[in-house]
């Protein structure tokens, strides 16, 4: 694609599985970004998977392999969508070939990978945006403006909620079988945790420090309903975390990452500063965003909406509709434009160092300090 072409990007999607193909998935909001990114192959290794994808998306051609799709399809990008295990793999074969990534969530699972996929996408020029997308929404780049602003004052704490009760572990169960979610290699860290670190990272910063508990709360768990009601999983992966950063000049965070939160009433995300506190608030909430502040008029201290943000309702309405096809909208963005992404490699690559000390730190019980930045 030229400089001046406004040809949509042409994407390759690796991997039909669920993120791809749910309602809120991949492959649906992409409807809405046709002038930007054009779906023209897609695979996965159940090929009869990828076929089905193919037909209900208007998708022409179908692979059964990465390598054979990077061969034969004439794309310039592709959406890497498999299990997080193999992220990091695919993911540099995919910059190898001289494409542009959008990546799931967690960029990688080790250094080695997360390191070699930055400096790739660096050397060729090559653009890489990595989910979660939370940082392209609205509400949190309001939220992060307000901070900006000095809106709550100096932040001196947070606390960040991004669990869930684990894949099969709702009432309604899960589509597929979750056992994979529960094992080495996984983990509801890279699974739930990995949102409340970049969400409180992309408001904050970089962090410096971590210190964090980890366990497995109990060695089975049994799906509760849906196809694989009474599969019976064997757990190996930490199901259990909870860890505080701290970003220097004594302002921290908590974050969860646990497959052990079946309801809360609490904000999604609660910032406390100097002069008030920000809250985000779960979707579906008439406005996300909630601000206290001291002196919101002259010697009396309460609750406001933010002025800017019903300027913002239709970007989020925007955002509803392209659910998670957002990251795809974000990078073709980024390619016409030639812009560094906000979603960035090195975001990822810092939110998976956290990942890999939170782990270390639970087994040693020290304090470890960070490395990465960006």
């Amino acid at each position: 694609m030229t400089e001046t072409s406004q040809e949509p990007l042409r994407i390759g999607v690796l991997g039909a599985g669920m993120i791809a193909t749910v309602n809120y998935g991949v492959l649906p909001g992409l409807q809405w970004i046709r002038d930007k990114a054009q779906v023209v192959a897609i695979s996965d290794p159940v090929v009869e998977r990828a076929k089905q994808a193919a037909k209900d998306f208007d998708i022409p051609e179908v692979y059964d392999t990465l390598d054979a799709m990077l061969e034969h399809a004439e794309i310039e990008a592709v959406v890497n969508l498999t299990p997080i295990s193999i992220h990091g793999e695919t993911s540099r074969k995919i910059l190898a070939a001289g494409k542009h990534l959008a990546t799931e969530k967690p960029l990688a699972t080790t250094m080695e990978d997360a390191d070699a996929i930055t400096e790739s996408a660096a050397t060729q020029g090559l653009t890489v945006v990595c989910a979660p997308p939370d940082m392209v929404q609205p509400v949190y780049r309001e939220a992060r403006r307000l901070l900006e602003a000095g809106t709550i004052g100096k932040v001196a704490f947070a606390r960040v909620r991004s669990s869930h009760a684990g894949p099969g572990g709702g009432a309604g169960g899960w589509p597929t079988d979750p056992t994979w979610f529960y094992q080495e290699g996984s983990g509801p860290l890279y699974d739930m945790g990995v949102y409340g670190i970049h969400e409180i990272t992309g408001l904050l910063g970089p962090a410096q420090r971590v210190v964090a508990f980890s366990g497995i709360t109990e060695p089975t768990r049994t799906v509760r309903g849906g196809p694989f009601a009474g599969t019976v999983i064997n757990v190996t992966a930490a199901d259990n975390n909870l860890f505080m950063l701290d970003f220097g000049e004594s302002t921290y965070a908590v974050v969860d990452g646990t497959f052990n939160v079946h309801a809360s009433r609490s904000p999604k995300l609660e910032i406390f500063g100097r002069k008030g506190t920000l809250n985000i608030l779960e979707r579906g909430s008439e406005s996300p965003l909630e601000v206290y502040r001291t002196d919101a008029l002259p010697g009396v201290d309460g609750w406001v909406t933010p002025r800017g943000w019903p300027q913002l309702e239709a970007a989020q309405e925007w955002s509803a509709k392209l659910r998670r096809g957002i990251l795809v909208d974000h990078l073709a963005d980024c390619v016409r434009a030639k812009a560094q992404p906000v979603l960035s490699a090195e975001h990822a690559r810092h939110a998976l160092e956290i990942m890999l000390k939170v782990t270390e730190s639970a087994r040693s019980g020290k304090a470890l300090e960070l490395t990465t930045t960006f």
